[in-house]
């Protein structure tokens, strides 16, 4: 994934959905375990230098040690942004740097100390290369192992003999995860733009399907009244051009005019009405869709269609609403629905697996305009809610169940 695809910064970025907010937690632990892993070892060694030698450069050490590594897994939280997502305030990513930079100072004048001092400022070399371009991340990279063997050789200019490698058996696990360090963030934050790419999509699929259902109405309402809007402008221009000349003809063309307004209205009507109530069977299946564009596996269990016209209004009204209140209030990756119709009465169940809470929209669009809904066609509505599952039971008469959707769907998306 190329730098330009970096992740949106954490202030305009939109709400993401459970899943990616899980794996963004799990991305983070695992550059935190680097950072707190490399940054204990350095100090456990640091305390038992100093237990050998007493002196006040090595305490000094290990303090900074200490306040570096608080200040690199606070900065962790910035990776968020991704890879190549850009700095963040300035007095942070110097804070990072310069503690750090005064350990790898302090190092050149330690004889217990000099071999692990470069580690904190190799750690947030690290981490400051993961947020700027990939041209300069090589380079800072290239960087903190320059500066790593500059710190060798100047130590040994500086202490003379006393720069001998000794206690490295004892910190040798820093030294390798210290070389896995670049790897693995980077490898991570990749990963997480992968992820943070993949949800962007998601929603833009969702809002397409959305875009295109208007753009199909706003279509048909076009096309009726363009139609009718010309016929009445030339019907219009005729009767205006006859009206002194021939005033039954005139009046004639007027009441052509106003039939055809007449027309254009009912028609616009029939449009409007068609959208807003649209079939059952084709609420199911839009639910599906439209479930299925934001991650969620839908599936339908239908074994009959309502006979009344009046319950299938209703209980499509409960699929759309039900199906909003999933899309608003959870972050869902398994919805069940299901209808049965059998004596005299049709069930509408609609489970979901993703509650944070219950919906508690306002009368006539949530919970409250269903059960009003509901019960005036003679039903009840059902609510039931545990743990992370939210169960909505519609139980609606019906006259007969003659219709049939003599199918069971299976898992789609």
């Amino acid at each position: 994934m190329s730098d330009t695809a970096a992740a949106v910064p954490e202030k305009t970025r939109p709400t993401v959905a459970r899943g990616v907010h899980a794996t963004w937690i799990y991305t983070l632990s695992s550059i935190v375990f680097f950072v707190v892993f490399i940054g204990a070892v350095l100090i456990v060694v640091g305390l038992t230098a100093f237990t050998r030698s007493n002196t006040i450069i090595d305490a000094v050490i290990v303090v900074f040690m200490f306040a570096s590594l608080v200040l690199q897994t606070r900065y962790c939280w910035f990776l968020r942004v991704g890879i190549g997502g850009g700095l963040p305030y300035p007095a942070w990513t110097l804070s990072v740097a310069a503690l750090p930079g005064i350990v790898w100072t302090l190092g050149l004048f330690s004889a217990e100390l000099w071999q692990f001092t470069p580690l904190p400022l190799w750690v947030s070399t690290v981490l400051i290369a993961c947020l700027v371009s990939r041209r300069a991340r090589w380079l800072m990279v290239a960087a903190g192992i320059i500066l790593f063997a500059m710190h060798a050789v100047s130590a040994h200019a500086i202490l003379g003999g006393g720069a001998e490698i000794g206690g490295l058996s004892d910190g040798i696990q820093v030294y390798i995860y210290a070389t896995m360090m670049p790897f693995a963030v980077i490898f991570s934050l990749w990963w997480w733009n992968i992820v943070v790419e993949l949800d962007r999509h998601r929603r833009s699929a969702a809002e397409l399907a959305i875009a295109k259902e208007r753009l199909r109405f706003a279509a048909d309402l076009h096309d009726i009244q363009g139609h009718h809007l010309q016929v009445i402008a030339l019907k219009a221009e005729l009767a205006e051009r006859m009206l002194e000349r021939d005033p039954v003809a005139a009046r004639e063309q007027l009441q052509e005019t106003r039939l055809v307004a007449a027309q254009a209205l009912q028609e616009t009507r029939s449009l409007v009405a068609g959208y807003r109530e649209v079939g059952l069977d084709n609420e199911l299946r839009n639910a599906r869709e439209v479930l299925s564009a934001a991650s969620a596996t839908c599936v339908l269990k239908v074994d009959a269609l309502p006979a009344s016209v009046d319950a299938r209004r209703a209980l499509a009204f409960v699929v759309r609403e039900a199906t909003t209140n999933i899309l608003r209030h959870s972050n869902a990756s398994h919805v069940e629905i299901a209808l049965q119709t059998e004596n005299g009465c049709s069930s509408l169940t609609i489970v979901n697996d993703g509650v944070d809470a219950v919906p508690t929209s306002t009368e006539g669009t949530g919970l409250a305009g269903l059960r009003a809904r509901v019960a005036d066609r003679g039903g009840t509505l059902a609510i039931a809610m545990s743990d992370e599952r939210f169960e909505l039971i519609a139980s609606i008469p019906d006259i007969a169940s003659n219709d049939s959707f003599d199918h069971v769907e299976q898992p789609h998306g």
